[in-house]
C-alpha cells in the first residue's frame, strides 16, 4: 500500500461569531413576542421566561465574544513573542513538512520504521 505525504490543515473558517449570536438573539425575542401575542395558558408561562432567558443570554454573548476574541488574539501574540499568529501558523506547518519529508527519507532507507501486521 503506497504512503502519501499527509496534507497540511485547512486553515479555521473565519466566522463573524457576533452575528450569530446576534440571530440567535433575534430568534428569542420573535418567539417572546409571539407567545406574548397569541397567550399562553396559564400553567404554561414558563415559556415566557424561556425565551427571556434565551434573549439575555444572547445579549451577553454579543458583549462577551469580542472581548474573548482580542484576549486569545493578544494572548497568542504575547506567547509567541510578538510574532502574529498567521506566522506561527506558517512556521508550523514548514517545521511539520520538514518532519514529514525526514520520516519519508528515513522510510527509503529502512530506518526506524515496523510494519504491524494487520489485526485478525
Amino acid at each position: 500500500m503506497p504512503t502519501h505525504p499527509r496534507r497540511p490543515q485547512p486553515e479555521p473558517l473565519k466566522t463573524n461569531d457576533v452575528r450569530v449570536a446576534a440571530a440567535g438573539t433575534v430568534v428569542w425575542a420573535v418567539a417572546l413576542l409571539v407567545l406574548l401575542v397569541v397567550g399562553l395558558p396559564e400553567d404554561e408561562t414558563w415559556w415566557l421566561w424561556v425565551c427571556v432567558t434565551g434573549a439575555v443570554i444572547g445579549l451577553f454573548a454579543c458583549w462577551f465574544i469580542p472581548r474573548m476574541q482580542r484576549t486569545r488574539a493578544e494572548d497568542a501574540s504575547s506567547a509567541a513573542g510578538g510574532t502574529p499568529a498567521g506566522e506561527l501558523e506558517e512556521a508550523r506547518l514548514r517545521e511539520e513538512t520538514s518532519a514529514t519529508r525526514e520520516m519519508r527519507a528515513a522510510e527509503e532507507r529502512g530506518e526506524g520504521t515496523t510494519r504491524r501486521p494487520p489485526l485478525s
